[in-house]
This record gives C-alpha cells, sequence and structure tokens, in this order.
C-alpha cells in the first residue's frame, strides 16, 4: 500500500464521497453543486503504465487493452478534467474497436428500461433525466459519454444497485434483501452478497474512521452491495456478447487495488479479462511516486491538484 502520507492524499475524496452517499441512501437526493470544480483544461496530466512502467499516451493506452474485455475507469466524481478524459478514451475505445459498450455506476438497474427508451429515441433527454433519477452533475460530467453512446447506436449499462435496497442493507443489514419480493429481487446481484474480502475491509476501515461496529459492517455491506450489483450487471452483458468491449465508470474506491467491483467480477466469472484505470488529482503530479501509484491500477491518470 502508499505510504500514509500518500494514500491519505489519494483517498480523501474517495472517503468525501462515500460519506456523501452514505447521506443520499439514508436521506434521499443530494446535490453535486459544491463538487463542481467547473470546466478544466486537458493539457496538465499523465497516464502511467503500471505493466510496462512508463508514461504512455491515451491513444496507447487504446491499444494496450486490446485483449481486454472490460476496462474499469475509476474516477473521482468532481474531477472536471477526469471527466474530460473519460469522454476522449471512450472516443478513441470506439473508434479503435467500433462497438464499446458503456457501463455506469450512475444510473441504478431499475432504470434500464427507461435508458433504453432515451437510446432508442422514444422518449426525451428531459424525461430521461427525470424518471431515470441522473445525477447532478449529469450535465458536465456524464452526457457527453452517454451521447457519444446514442450517436453510435451502443449499449449503456444501468449498473448500480437501487437506492433503496442499498439503504435496507446500511439501516438493517445484508441479510434483509433475501425478504424482498422477488420483483424486486431482479434488480439486485444475486444473493447473498459476498462480503468477505478482509482487504477491501481494511481499506474500508482506514477511509471511515472510527464507527460503532454493526454501523460499520452494514455500511461496508452496503458498498459491496453496490459493487456486487456493478459487476454482476458487467457480468450479465458479457455472457451474451463476449466479443464487445465494456468500458465501465464508477468512483474509483470500488476499484483501486482490484478491489471491490472489479473482484466481484472475478468471483462471477475469472474468464473475464479486465483491467483498470486510476484518475486523480495529485499533490505530487510533478513527481509522482509511479512505483508506488502503480498499486492501485494497470494504468494511473494523474492530475495536479
Amino acid at each position: 500500500m502508499l505510504s500514509y502520507t500518500s494514500y491519505k492524499s489519494t483517498v480523501l475524496n474517495a472517503s468525501s464521497f462515500i460519506l456523501l452517499f452514505l447521506s443520499m441512501i439514508c436521506w434521499g437526493n443530494t446535490s453535486f453543486a459544491q463538487f463542481n470544480t467547473g470546466i478544466s483544461s486537458m493539457k496538465n496530466y499523465k497516464v502511467y503504465d503500471s505493466m510496462q512502467g512508463k508514461l504512455i499516451s491515451l491513444e496507447e493506452l487504446v491499444q494496450a487493452v486490446a485483449d481486454t474485455d472490460v476496462l474499469f475507469f475509476g474516477e473521482e466524481h468532481n474531477d472536471s478534467l477526469g471527466h474530460a478524459l473519460q469522454d476522449k478514451l471512450y472516443g478513441l475505445l470506439l473508434d479503435t474497436y467500433g462497438t464499446v459498450t458503456l457501463s455506469l455506476e450512475m444510473f441504478e438497474t431499475d432504470c434500464q428500461q427507461v435508458l433504453d427508451e432515451y437510446l432508442g429515441g422514444y422518449i426525451s433527454e428531459d424525461k430521461m433525466r427525470v424518471d431515470a433519477r441522473a445525477w447532478k452533475n449529469y450535465e458536465e460530467a456524464y452526457r457527453p459519454m452517454v451521447e457519444r453512446a446514442k450517436e453510435g447506436k451502443q449499449s449503456v449499462i444501468a449498473a448500480n444497485a437501487p437506492r433503496r435496497y442499498v439503504n435496507i442493507v446500511s439501516r438493517k443489514g445484508k441479510d434483509e434483501l433475501a425478504s424482498l419480493p422477488k420483483s424486486s429481487l431482479a434488480y439486485l446481484p444475486p444473493i447473498p452478497i459476498y462480503t468477505e474480502d478482509s482487504a477491501y475491509l481494511a481499506r474500508f476501515k482506514e477511509i471511515m474512521g472510527q464507527a460503532g461496529h454493526s454501523l460499520q459492517e452494514n455500511i461496508f455491506h452496503a458498498q459491496c452491495t453496490w459493487d456486487a450489483s456493478m459487476s454482476y450487471r458487467v457480468f450479465q452483458h458479457w455472457k451474451k456478447n463476449k466479443k464487445e468491449k465494456i468500458f465501465h465508470l464508477n468512483g474509483r474506491f470500488h476499484t483501486d487495488y482490484g478491489q471491490g467491483t472489479m473482484a466481484q467480477l472475478r468471483r462471477y466469472n475469472k474468464k473475464v479479462s479486465i483491467k483498470n484505470i486510476s484518475c486523480f488529482r495529485s499533490e505530487e503530479y510533478d513527481e509522482p511516486d509511479w512505483k508506488e501509484l502503480s498499486k492501485l491500477g494497470d494504468f494511473i491518470i494523474i492530475s495536479p491538484q
């Protein structure tokens, strides 16, 4: 793992957004306006290939995933430069490989039909945003990629577990999911949800700090519910479309160190070829410790703090 100073710096936004989402699942929608940093220049960023141990371009990253089925992009939700890079990368993937399914943490599984209706031209964008519960920063952060997918007739996966079910886990525990009606379970991954990743739990506890044991356990299991949901939706699509690439976006805590959503996907099928990107702003931009940062993922993208 990273040194404490570096680790604290690189996960600060991740912890903020875990706490933000806990407030969302408990108390409803929360605006991202306070986190939006506006449009950033795309000039200042570095892409590091952890496997080759060298700096590369986005174009070279695209070539490096030729044999990859699923590419995870771990973002910080308030990073406007990261969002611009996602869109550019998605465009490059489409130009190179033709068919690339976009998968998003930012839409929940019970909104898939609404999203499909919009992509198919049946409903308006305004109606889609309301009925699919688009995030508050959708316009500047994720709309460009969804519109790119719509124009190119690409599939878009609404991957995340519905918030109301994650709320059940955070309040009552994961076992409560088993009592849901069969119609509700259709929006969730198979249960029981796997929650026994000790390394992931240790990282989660370090982020969360001190909290009551039962509360902390339920919150971690809620996190695992998100992970399992996203990975299962990706797995379901891959199983039916093995020749297509999938580009999945999530908060980077979900996929850093190959844990969380990535680990859950491997549990569903070890044959899926997966790689991850960890993208964030770094205080060490001018002199990054690539040896330490490379532990976060297969590719690291950093920009100035």
